[in-house]
């Protein structure tokens, strides 16, 4: 028979203690039926937690941003611009915004808030509302969530009822978000917990995802979402060259008008004075005309800025391509009731096995050291 046996020398009783695993494994095999019942238990405890868990769907979209203005765009650009007889030099900047900081923009407050007021309809189509009443109102809890949030809840209702002001459910009188309500405040804690973004540092492809209760509700804010994220990062990187275009645009215009202005003024005194051989008339004429061609060679130079202020923008903008698109999820995400499963079979075989061969002997012990009295 081959045995291990370990020895330690029991500082209290000063006997030698011997592990015979043949000897540990009849044991755990004669009580077999004791594991087996706590397995059953155990399972039947898992099923019960893993269908009070309300189901979650994850919807992710895959984006690959383009980081800065291509070359050939560029190219274009300075080319125009020599044209023009304009210096470009230094206009290539390095982009502030890199996908890196993507994450911090989709949880900030003001990106958050903007999606409360988003129309949301669930997948069997009878709850339709927006998504700040969905995340508030419309959750479903595992059943001791109800328990374990009892007390917090009471010492919550119990507080309310010495608040002069008591904050309004809803937004009628909109989002401030300076200044957040308790329910505002819970429910951008719910979107950031909800809303994943992660970015591939070599290849800066950005993997947006969100998770709801329901499959149709995640697509669509995953969508929602998405979209938001391409006009914030747009608005950000063309404000400059939008800000040039419109101060560019309103030169333009009153150049335009100067210039006009001036063309008519030089006709009409052309016409009144048709004919006159005075000297006085012709250095009238003169001065018009070159304060005619003045105003043009400044507007033709200004609607050259204009057409590269408009270039710039279009260079500016940011083009992004939807690796994979948002689609309705078919299966949820979580929970996973074969983890749970096999996590209480687990627990349930090691907390019984250590009870037959430790617990016992343990509980043995303490009851013969205890005192009669």
């Amino acid at each position: 028979m081959v045995e291990y046996k370990k020895e330690e020398n029991d500082i209290r009783s000063g006997q030698v203690v011997e592990f015979d695993l043949i000897e540990l494994v009849k044991k755990l095999w004669i009580n077999k039926y004791f594991i087996l019942k706590w397995c059953v238990i155990s399972t039947i405890a898992a099923l019960v937690v893993g269908f009070s868990i309300p189901n979650e769907y994850t919807t992710t979209v895959t984006l690959a941003p383009e980081l800065s203005g291509g070359s050939r765009a560029l190219d274009r650009l300075n080319g125009l611009a020599t044209v023009a007889g304009l210096n470009t030099a230094g206009a290539e900047n390095s982009d502030a915004l890199s996908p890196q900081l993507y994450p911090d923009v989709i949880s900030s407050i003001d990106f958050t808030t903007e999606l409360f007021n988003v129309a949301v309809e669930n997948n069997d189509g009878y709850l339709k509302t927006n998504l700040y009443d969905y995340l508030l109102n419309h959750q479903r809890f595992p059943w001791w969530s109800a328990v374990v949030s009892l007390p917090s809840d009471a010492i919550e209702w119990i507080g309310s009822l010495f608040m002069k002001d008591k904050e309004e459910k809803g937004m009628s009188k909109g989002v401030d978000p300076f200044r957040l309500t308790h329910d505002e405040m819970k429910v951008v804690k719910a979107l950031n917990n909800r809303i994943g973004v992660a970015v591939r540092l070599k290849t800066s492809v950005i993997s947006l995802s969100v998770t709801m209760q329901d499959p149709l509700i995640s697509a669509s804010i995953t969508d929602t979402v998405m979209r938001k994220l391409q006009k914030h990062i747009t608005a950000y990187r063309t404000n400059k060259a939008r800000n040039d275009l419109d101060f560019t645009q309103k030169l333009f215009n009153e150049a335009e008008q100067k210039y006009y202005g001036a063309q008519q003024k030089y006709a009409d005194y052309v016409d009144k004075n048709q004919g006159i051989p005075f000297r006085s008339v012709q250095i009238q004429q003169e001065r018009l005309h070159n304060e005619m061609n003045l105003a043009y060679s400044l507007f033709n130079q200004i609607a050259k800025q204009l057409q590269i202020a408009k270039a710039k923008v279009q260079e500016k903008t940011p083009v992004y391509t939807v690796v994979e698109a948002p689609t309705v999820p078919l299966k949820s995400s979580k929970p996973s009731k074969i983890i749970i499963l096999i996590g209480f079979l687990f627990l349930a075989c090691i907390a019984s096995c250590s009870w037959i061969l430790f617990g016992r002997e343990i509980k043995r012990q303490v009851w013969q050291r205890k005192p009669n009295f």
